[in-house]
């Protein structure tokens, strides 16, 4: 795409929804501006759409979209199936912060701050304060995969122009946003816990429930516990969940939530039998990368409770 294409196209001169981003950037470098042009505004246009659509469809306060900008329409295919946290991985590179899975795989347009930053305040100025008008707080999970202080720092200076959404910890006092900002990955977890202000929490582990240090962080410092689930439990899913492991999910469910920590488990296997379990065992965050099932899975659930 020549540069001309792409000043022409900025989503912020149009007035649209920055999720056209990635299909803009994904147009062919030979064709020409009107019709590179054309195509793009019309991308915009149906993910406009379906950004209104997806601030009427039900919230569903356990549903984490994992590796989230790896679907067609990053953050908005997620709002859209109701998802209340998403994941993005980033990288720092020549000052930017962009999201990628891997270096191979990074490409300037595709930034945190046009993918996520950008339309979650916007839509949060549409929904009254909220991401999902009346819902729950929304959860971005941020992984650094570069070094960890470099990229942390210049995230808390992007976080800082994001105030106003995001929740916030000043001097130990907690101030409640409409997105709550997580860091995953490479964590400098002394940096961040000695910042007298700062825009997000440290993702712990199953360890740090028993840690000396840890487990007497405060939940606005240290808000989730997240986990390999085959890592920690053998079972796949299928039939079953042996007792011992059952209890042992139990257990860190229990500690987690007593200390004010949510839980989540990453690599658990798409079945509808883990997902009973990790609700009946009351988990806190459902890993997918299964949007529309879990989606249909919690709907036919919620309705089945309301019986």
């Amino acid at each position: 795409m020549s540069s001309n294409c792409r000043q022409s196209l900025s989503c912020k001169s149009h007035g649209l929804p920055m999720v056209c981003v990635k299909q803009m950037v994904r147009a062919k470098q030979s064709i020409g501006k009107t019709a590179c042009l054309t195509v793009c505004l019309s991308l915009c246009l149906m993910a406009g759409a379906t950004s209104q659509l997806a601030a009427q469809v039900l919230p569903h306060r356990q549903a984490h979209a994992h590796n989230d900008y790896l679907h067609d329409r990053p953050l908005a295919d997620a709002l859209a199936h109701g998802f209340c946290s998403v994941e993005a991985d980033i990288f720092l590179v020549k000052g930017q912060l962009l999201v990628a899975h891997t270096q191979l795989e990074l490409n300037r347009d595709l930034t945190l701050e046009r993918l996520y930053l950008q339309p979650l305040k916007q839509r949060m100025l549409e929904n009254e304060g909220r991401i999902y008008r009346d819902g729950p707080p929304f959860g971005l999970l941020i992984d650094i995969k570069s070094e960890a202080e470099s990229t942390y720092r210049e995230l808390h200076t992007l976080l800082a122009k994001y105030a106003s959404l995001l929740t916030r910890v000043e001097e130990g006092r907690l101030t409640p946003g409409a997105v709550n900002v997580v860091i995953s990955g490479n964590r400098p977890q002394e940096l961040i816990a000695a910042q007298a202000t700062r825009y997000c929490g440290i993702d712990g582990r199953v360890g740090d429930l028993a840690s000396d240090v840890s487990s007497h962080r405060p939940a606005h410092l240290l808000p989730m516990i997240s986990d390999n689930w085959n890592s920690q439990f053998r079972w796949r899913g299928v039939g079953s969940m042996p007792e011992s492991e059952k209890q042992k999910l139990l257990d860190i469910v229990e500690r987690a939530h007593k200390q004010g920590r949510v839980v989540r488990f990453w690599a658990t296997p798409e079945s509808t039998e883990l997902w009973t379990m990790l609700l009946e065992a009351q988990v806190d965050l459902i890993n997918t990368d299964k949007l529309a099932e879990l989606q249909k899975f919690l709907l036919a659930r919620s309705k089945t409770q309301a019986r």
